[in-house]
């Protein structure tokens, strides 16, 4: 596509980002001779007609809604063209990084440079909701700075424009997770009060290195927005209360704009603003008589003290539903809505997300893609108590799930391992051996790995950075998901990790999980079965899974899982050997 001319002006010079959902193109545009970047939407190409009616309309939505947002802190949209019955963007093309990308390549970001930062952003957030749109999706990988340290705040692609109710289906929240007000995880209507908290935890994230509610798996993560406050920041020096008044839980409380962007112009010059000491906790000495326990923080009214629960990195996993039951769960973007039943009253299932990030220079980049952000579409089997599991593939996060022995893909099952039995070293190499079928089809995915699948009829279905290819709508599926940032040490931790969310699943089973080798790498094999219940999926009854997960040379893992009905195992299973026999990773 390198080349291309898209409405006799934009021509594509080369790729600078992408993701599940779209590709962000830095192009010519011939006719006023500059540098532009050019957002297409490839997700369009791989979906339902009803589906890519709704991302069509999120595309132009999001083009009208940051044409009516003049400042200079906003990326500007030059354009919408249509092309191959899809609409491109063409926007202002950033040159330099984006804050993910910062906090990546730094660790962390001076307070007085990340209030800076917070102060343009927040300047841009106050031209947006004067406009009547709120973003719904702030977070560092939308935030880029140019070369010149111009601060810009891009990719409205879930914004909501008010007034315009045409393309959020009921009940629908999208965001990303670590990032998502506890008000809308609650399910409430949002209001720019919710772009300020997504704004407290960037700060945060900016300032720390780390984001405030990441826990292990998106469920977690949510109920840490609602339930928990994050640990103190360390290294938020005089923008410490900035961030604890923006992340209040009740909305409320938090500062408005204009004093936050007060506080946040004071931190920028390194003084502590005084008014946000207000939204500080107090700290109280409670005589506990002989146990002399000291002193003892209070959280604010309707907070839990800071740093309860546990503090987690992220994690993957794949959920056993399969796609049209909601099977994936990931840290990236959340919904909810019309998603499997059984869902907590404040979590909901269903989890959709926003387009690719669009410009700069490498494009800007989430924790688990270098170099690009992954938007992620995440969908969240919340099935708690009646036998139900989270579980999820991390790609800033894709997803899967785990457990343990050392036979490789190839071999039959040998019996039954329970969770927490001692896992087996593997004695042998598993290498890829055999042919792939002449009758069956390669593909050669955008995410740039190849695979082959039985026919034709395997459409792809993407799910954020993990992409499915499925015959008939989720029954049976493979799933791909890679993690450029993994959290565990090998494979099997993180399959042990994985399976542990999914011991409430009815009649969970594992039939294997151990280590192995594949390619050459460290890898981990994991074989389990569950009764997957009608509440949770359109394929209910006795189910199987697989899952082969290695760690790459370069350092990157990769999970390469298969599920089907029980009844048709021998079939699902001998074309899961002929799929890791073909597969080859993106390079």
């Amino acid at each position: 596509m390198q080349g291309l001319l898209l409405a006799g002006r934009y021509r594509l010079v080369e790729s600078i980002g992408s993701g599940g959902m779209g590709r962000v193109w830095r192009a010519h545009d011939e006719v006023l001779h500059r540098a532009v970047a050019v957002k297409e939407l490839t997700a369009a190409l791989y979906v339902t007609e009803s589906d890519r009616a709704v991302l069509l309309a999120r595309t132009h939505a999001e083009a009208r809604a940051a044409a009516r947002i003049n400042h200079s802190a906003v990326v500007t949209v030059h354009d919408v063209l249509d092309h191959d019955n899809r609409p491109w963007i063409v926007m202002e093309l950033v040159e330099g990084n984006s804050l993910a990308d910062e906090v990546k390549e730094q660790g962390r970001v001076e307070p007085t440079e990340a209030a800076r930062i917070g102060l343009w952003v927040l300047r841009a957030l106050r031209a947006a909701h004067s406009a009547g749109v709120l973003h719904r999706d702030v977070k560092p990988g939308n935030v880029l700075l140019a070369s010149d340290r111009r601060v810009l705040l891009t990719d409205f692609g879930i914004a909501q424009v008010e007034g315009d109710t045409t393309i959020t289906r009921t009940g629908e929240i999208v965001g990303s997770v670590d990032y998502l007000a506890p008000e809308r995880v609650r399910g409430h209507d949002p209001g720019p009060s919710a772009d300020l908290w997504a704004l407290g935890a960037t700060l945060y994230t900016a300032v720390e290195g780390r984001s405030p509610f990441r826990r292990t798996s998106p469920l977690t993560t949510m109920q840490a927005v609602v339930d928990e406050e994050p640990a103190p920041p360390q290294h938020a020096g005089p923008l410490g209360p900035v961030i604890t008044a923006l992340l209040h839980k009740d909305p409320a409380v938090r500062p408005g704009a204009e004093e936050a962007e007060q506080m946040l112009a004071e931190a920028a010059e390194g003084r502590r603003p005084s008014a946000a000491q207000a939204y500080v906790p107090t700290q109280q000495h409670v005589d506990t008589g002989t146990m002399g326990m000291g002193a003892q923080r209070v959280a604010p009214y309707g907070t839990a003290p800071h740093g309860t629960g546990s503090q987690g990195t992220g994690s993957r996993g794949v959920a056993p539903h399969g796609p049209g039951a909601h099977e994936t769960a990931s840290h990236g973007s959340v919904a909810h809505g019309s998603g499997a039943h059984g869902a907590t009253p404040t979590l909901h299932a269903l989890v959709s997300g926003p387009l690719v990030d669009g410009t700069g220079s490498g494009g800007a980049s989430g924790r688990r893609r270098r170099g690009r952000t992954i938007a992620l579409v995440v969908v969240l089997a919340a099935l708690i108590g009646g036998g139900g599991a989270v579980a999820m593939h991390y790609v800033n996060g894709a997803r899967t799930d785990d457990t343990h022995n050392s036979a490789s893909p190839g071999t039959a099952n040998s019996g039954t391992t329970k969770p927490g039995s001692t896992p087996t070293a593997t004695s042998g190499t598993q290498k890829p051996s055999g042919a792939v079928p002449d009758t069956w089809v390669q593909r050669d995915d955008v995410e740039g790995f190849t695979i082959s699948l039985p026919d034709k009829t395997w459409q792809r279905q993407a799910n954020g950075n993990q992409v499915d290819y499925t015959p008939d709508g989720g029954k049976h599926f493979v799933r791909i998901a890679i993690d450029d940032s993994p959290d565990f040490p090998t494979p099997y931790a993180h399959q042990l990790d994985l399976e542990e969310q999914l011991t409430k699943l009815a009649d969970y089973n594992r039939v294997q999980l151990q280590s192995n080798t594949f390619r050459d790498c460290p890898g981990s094999l994991w074989d389990f079965t569950w009764t997957a219940l009608p509440k949770q999926t359109p394929f209910p009854g006795e189910r199987r899974a697989i899952e082969q997960t290695y760690l790459s040379r370069e350092g990157v893992e990769y999970a390469i899982y298969m599920s089907s009905p029980a009844a048709d195992w021998d079939t699902a299973r001998q074309q899961f050997d002929v799929i890791l026999r073909s597969w080859l990773p993106k390079t």
